[in-house]
């Protein structure tokens, strides 16, 4: 299985564009602003698409009661999420490699596809959670209060993925270069799969 090997170590090899490149990015576009501020989502941590991003958001966050953008040792989430990718690249180019040499069956590229993928789907419901927190729990003390129309208290939680509209500001959420090399490295596996399984059957 050399050619199914092969793409599952690269497929797997992909993942490790997450520690050089934004996973998630999240824009805020409003009239008062020509420049739209931005967050991009790292494995690591969360920086400002611009240097003085971050302040800002934080900034304009506070007069409506959110929390600040939280720093990487105040989530669990970004001393686990570099450990676990780096522990799924390694089992990856491991079963690819085994795969290459003959040593096991195609099977286990798909077993590592869906490992990855209950991973990822985890992944993205922490994301959600905490975007739900951060746009909700807000400060009953804050400067400016808005309300829905029935009276109840306004969620500014950023969409998970795609456009939302929160006051006058215009948000996108949206996977970033880190994400869609996931993706590729992922269906890259899935590929490996069925090559592998039509190698397989070719010398059975």
């Amino acid at each position: 299985m050399k050619k199914a090997g092969v793409l599952m170590m690269l497929g797997s090899l992909l993942l490790l564009g997450l520690y050089s490149f934004p996973l998630w990015n999240i824009m805020l576009g409003a009239p008062q602003y020509p420049e739209p501020l931005g967050m991009n989502i790292h494995i690591t941590g969360i920086q400002g698409v611009s240097e003085f991003d971050i302040q800002n958001i934080d900034g304009l966050n506070h007069y409506i009661g959110m929390k600040t953008i939280p720093k990487p040792e105040e989530m669990w989430e970004f001393q686990t999420f570099p450990k676990v990718i780096g522990g799924m690249v390694a089992l990856g180019f491991i079963i690819g490699f085994l795969g290459f040499i003959g040593r096991i069956s195609y099977k286990w590229f798909l077993f590592w596809f869906i490992f990855m993928s209950v991973l990822g789907l985890l992944g993205m419901y922490d994301f959600n959670e905490w975007l739900l927190d951060y746009g909700s729990n807000l400060d009953p003390h804050a400067i400016i209060k808005v309300t829905n129309p029935d009276g109840t208290p306004m969620s500014y939680k950023p969409p998970l993925i795609g456009f939302k509209k929160l006051l006058n500001f215009d948000v996108t959420s949206l996977p970033h270069t880190g994400g869609y090399m996931m993706f590729v490295g992922m269906s890259m596996t899935i590929i490996a799969f069925f090559v592998g399984k039509k190698e397989w059957k070719a010398i059975h």
